[in-house]
């Protein structure tokens, strides 16, 4: 049970031993009785509409923090997939330049190769 139907309760609870030991007329007992049980009713909406009033800006807290969660996580994914198109660009440029370095080399190297063997074949004859 909540806090406010406890205190409803108890609330009855006293008034039904205070009208059962008073020393009154049974019109003044009933009219005791519908007087604070319209009372104890309309306590009890009063504490109704602040439940549901708490209950409707929480699922609104809730319901505008999901959505903050969430327009977040958008903006790291975009920020994680942006980083890797960069990545991917500046690894295809180093390949690519690792190719035309790599052909340079080869071609040097074969051009070594053919001085070193001119020049072995010059001092062994």
């Amino acid at each position: 049970m909540n806090k406010a139907v406890k205190i409803v309760a108890a609330a009855a609870v006293g008034f039904v031993a205070g009208v059962l030991l008073a020393p009154k007329s049974g019109e003044e007992t009933r009219k005791d009785i519908k007087n604070k049980s319209l009372e104890a009713k309309k306590y009890a909406g009063v504490k109704a509409r602040e439940a549901k009033e708490v209950a409707r800006e929480a699922g609104n807290t809730i319901k505008k923090g999901a959505a903050t969660i969430g327009e977040e996580a958008d903006g790291m994914a975009q920020s994680v997939r942006s980083s890797a198109e960069r990545v991917g660009s500046e690894a295809t440029k180093l390949s690519e330049e690792a190719k035309v370095r790599g052909a340079r080399v080869a071609e040097d190297a074969k051009q070594t190769a053919r001085r070193v063997q001119k020049d072995a074949e010059r001092h062994v004859k």
